[in-house]
């Protein structure tokens, strides 16, 4: 078979694969464990060997598969990660969005691009790594619910310790258009609620107001947000250069004559550092503690506040020195380094000592939106740095 027709067939075999996984309405918070399945029936029958982790109810999963070295070259393995959720889908779609379409030169459907063309690109190939002389193990790292606060990786990651494995070179394939992502803020979400007393309006002093007890919250959260602003390092890689917050949403009440007894706050933070993350906790929670909820209780002594941490996504600090950088570099030529506004789980295999780069087919413009797409000779791209990784990880 020429070398043309071999890669014509692996760009196809991306394409099938990555037809079927938009097939799996995998949705962050869904079942996800047709889709797992899927991925390690075709690496379980290349030789890989895996293992599976999962959320507390058994219908999230985690997997990772390993296709082992032939020869020991004591090369750091490579990790290839990718998560396997997406987010929900609005109406407006030309097409069924978990049917993929191609239209022109581009593949359209749910999680196209974000990120389970990178996902289908690395089972494409998987193939050729296994019958290939490998002198470096070549991981393979799926996980749930990364949309939401990265819930699944964590999970993932506290095995990986188990088992001793903390080092090596992670790919995280997050569309950047096969650029180089060394450095992102973190993502710290979380849910306030707001316990009080129901009442006629009439008599709001008989009564305590969920929601304007979580309005003086918002105030509160939005005055700090100012304060973040002046903590920003003079040094700062992003843009805007201070860690940001900002209020999701508002939800309480029933009807304009109720006191209303319940609401919560959806708020979220991106820090620069960790250091911002605490001081933001400390003193929301100190103002919630120690000014709204005595106030509160005063009226009604069961009255609360409580605060849910929905996910606190680590960031992914610049490093002077980054293997995982300087390889991806060296196989596609682009000394470039850039960094990115969303969150990833860079910052979770970096923290373990994992060097980490962000590197993926696929554009950001297009994740979370109707009509993602991929362009597909974005994937051939991915194929190409695939191919790179196999060339670097073969004895002579």
């Amino acid at each position: 078979m020429s070398t043309e027709n071999s890669s014509d067939q692996l760009f196809n075999n991306s394409v099938k694969i990555l037809t079927d996984l938009i097939s799996f309405k995998t949705i962050s918070g869904e079942d996800n464990s047709s889709l797992i399945n899927y991925c390690d029936e075709i690496l379980k029958k290349l030789g890989a060997t895996s293992f599976k982790t999962y959320d507390d109810e058994k219908k999230r999963v985690n997997l990772f598969a390993t296709l082992k070295a032939k020869n020991s070259n004591n090369k750091k393995p490579i990790i290839l990660s990718g998560h396997t959720d997406v987010v929900p889908v609005s109406k407006g779609w030309s097409s069924d969005p978990f049917t993929a379409t191609i239209r022109e030169d581009k593949l359209y459907g749910r999680g196209s691009c974000d990120m389970k063309g990178f996902i289908a690109c690395t089972l494409a190939y998987a193939p050729i790594y296994s019958k290939s002389n490998l002198d470096r193990d070549i991981h393979f790292s799926f996980t749930f619910d990364e949309e939401t606060a990265c819930q699944g990786a964590p999970i993932l990651i506290e095995e990986l310790k188990k088992r001793e494995i903390k080092d090596g070179i992670c790919v995280i394939g997050e569309p950047t258009n096969m650029k180089i992502i060394d450095a992102h803020k973190g993502c710290y979400e979380y849910t306030t609620y707001f316990k009080g007393l129901a009442g006629h309006s009439s008599a709001p002093h008989k009564g305590v107001s969920a929601v304007e007890y979580a309005s003086r919250y918002v105030n509160k959260l939005i005055e700090l947000r100012e304060k973040l602003k002046s903590r920003a390092p003079k040094d700062s890689i992003f843009d805007p250069p201070y860690s940001t917050l900002s209020i999701g949403g508002v939800f309480g009440g029933i009807a304009h004559n109720v006191i209303a007894d319940k609401c919560h706050v959806n708020w979220e933070t991106r820090p620069v550092d960790k250091d911002d993350g605490v001081f933001l906790n400390q003193e929301i929670d100190k103002y919630a503690n120690e000014v709204l909820l005595p106030e509160m209780k005063k009226i009604f002594p069961t009255a609360s506040i409580e605060k849910d941490i929905i996910g606190e996504i680590v960031g992914f600090d610049r490093q002077d020195k980054s293997d995982a950088c300087e390889l991806i570099s060296s196989l596609t030529g682009d000394n470039s380094r850039q960094v990115v506004s969303f969150g990833t789980e860079a910052g979770l295999f970096q923290e373990i000592g994992i060097s980490t780069v962000v590197c993926g087919p696929g554009s950001i413009e297009q994740a979370h939106k109707i009509d993602e797409f991929i362009v597909l000779d974005e994937l051939k791209k991915c194929l190409a740095l695939l191919d790179g990784i196999k060339n670097n990880s073969i004895s002579n």
